[in-house]
């Protein structure tokens, strides 16, 4: 073990800051999960808190809980069903496009809007969709229609979210498949057209099945995030008109944790809720491996 370990010490020293951080930000901080389970309040420590059991977690008692844990997996699944297939989707389209200029230039256009921050892109959809002066509603107006209030109307807050989160990230999530497509043998392409296979034949019997173990990887690692459907996203475009089918468990925990100061019942909430999300890559892992025995173990 001593020799394997000297043999590769410049890789392990060059990891060991990775690791070091992974650690200090990962593994130290998971000490605080005992705030779940005592009466702490800011000014006091975490150790001398006093224990309470289980009482920080009695909102599992409160029909308003339950309420934000629909709309969070409502939103959640809205968007994996979605966002999932997307990038997927445009990746062999872009793989299709045989002129190098115009192929690079759609690549970088698609994962340009990654690099907005949410609070941009909320900016962005305020200028658009806003009631005076929206670009959208300008065009709804020429055309004879009434205008919609779209950041005060709850039927049009979901399809924003999902619309928004597309455009941003969807280019982006298309680096990964294409690159899993760039390591597929060019001879078994030949080969089909040899054989008199079109274009969705090619991609049906040798594209799919070489980004297959890369799809599955994703989807393992996609799945924990119907949990979370990202706050960043949410807050920015959330008010009180839009509460309702807006409120997620990212901005209840935060709602309850930083601005009132329930923290117990917040770290509670994150608790079970990490939980969750490693059952359901455990889960998610033994059925990818049962299915094409790939997984991340």
């Amino acid at each position: 073990m001593i020799a394997k370990v000297y043999k590769y010490r410049t890789q392990y020293l060059m990891i060991l800051p990775a690791a070091v951080l992974l650690f200090l930000f990962n593994y130290v901080p998971m000490a605080g999960i005992q705030i779940a389970f005592k009466d702490f309040a800011i000014g006091s420590s975490i150790w001398e808190s006093h224990w309470v059991g289980l009482d920080n977690f009695s909102f599992v008692h409160d029909s308003q809980f339950w309420k934000i844990v629909q709309n969070t997996l409502y939103i959640s699944v809205l968007k994996f069903v979605f966002g999932f297939p997307a990038p997927i989707l445009l990746a062999l389209m872009i793989n299709e496009i045989t002129h190098p200029v115009f192929k690079r230039f759609v690549q970088s256009v698609s994962y340009l809007p990654h690099f907005f921050s949410w609070i941009v892109v909320a900016y962005i959809l305020q200028s658009f969709l806003t009631l005076d002066g929206g670009f959208v509603n300008d065009i709804i107006g020429r055309l004879g229609g009434k205008p919609i209030f779209f950041l005060g109307t709850t039927e049009w807050f979901r399809p924003m979210i999902i619309s928004s989160g597309l455009w941003k990230e969807v280019g982006w999530n298309t680096i990964l498949y294409l690159a899993a497509i760039s390591t597929i043998d060019p001879q078994l392409y030949e080969a089909a057209k040899v054989e008199g296979a079109g274009k969705f034949a090619q991609i049906r019997h040798i594209t799919l099945p070489g980004i297959l173990p890369t799809i599955s990887i994703v989807l393992i690692l996609s799945i924990p995030g119907l949990i979370s459907v990202g706050m960043d996203q949410i807050y920015p475009m959330m008010n009180s008109a839009n509460q309702e089918v807006a409120d997620v468990l990212d901005t209840y925990v935060l709602r309850n944790g930083l601005q009132q100061g329930y923290f117990g019942m917040a770290t509670a909430i994150g608790l079970v809720s990490s939980v969750i999300s490693l059952l359901l890559v455990v889960t998610t892992n033994s059925i990818s491996k049962k299915i094409n025995e790939e997984g991340l173990w």
